[in-house]
């Protein structure tokens, strides 16, 4: 679990072995990205040790150790919608390179992206009052009532670069309200996106 207040993300997967009784810890979230540097293989194995107030993460001859960051995790459930009956679905790379597209007229990549969505089409607009405006049009799997809802550019690169299904499936409610997004076809993992104002 991941979250900054603007988006999070969850993973779910069974608990390995040496784990059990193991407390829930907060880790700093630059501690995260060396540890993903260091486990880029999928087959290479961690250990896994903690304190009250460090822990520490053996891959091969490398040793991370890192302080624990103290305090209590936001509650999560909380803030992910369980209600947002507004399925759209589409093909996880050509909406990548669109958002990449429409978002390039900015210098600000985390300018928002409008996505205009209606029955079997998103459209996405982004307006720079310095360079003007890109749109382009994708064809889409949807079949609820229209709705119009920004999201910042870089965090919708960021999704869907972590997804790894051909199509992303984004469960929305309204323009104000927080949309999930998952691969279609995979309940183990999960990111919510808060919109922005367009």
């Amino acid at each position: 679990m991941a979250t900054d207040g603007h988006r999070l993300a969850r993973a779910e997967m069974e608990a390995p072995a040496g784990s059990e009784g193991m407390p829930g810890i907060i880790i700093p979230r630059k501690t995260v990205g060396e540890l993903q540097k260091l486990v880029d293989d999928p087959d290479v194995a961690v250990t896994v040790e903690l304190s009250d107030t460090k822990i520490r993460f053996t891959i091969g001859s490398v040793i991370l150790t890192s302080k624990l960051i103290d305090g209590t995790f936001p509650d999560y459930q909380r803030v992910i919608p369980t209600g947002n009956d507004k399925k759209l679905v589409i093909d996880r790379q050509t909406f990548a390179s669109a958002v990449d597209r429409v978002s390039t007229i900015s210098s600000e990549r985390g300018r928002a992206v409008k996505l205009s969505i209606a029955e079997g089409q998103v459209t996405l607009t982004v307006n720079n009052p310095d360079s003007g405006s890109a749109t382009e049009e994708l064809a889409a799997d949807y079949e609820a009532d229209p709705i119009e809802i920004g999201f910042n550019a870089r965090y919708l690169l960021d999704v869907a670069a972590q997804l790894s299904g051909s199509e992303a499936r984004f469960l929305l409610a309204d323009a104000g309200s927080p949309t999930l997004v998952q691969d279609e076809g995979d309940e183990s993992t999960l990111y919510v996106l808060m919109p922005m104002r367009v």
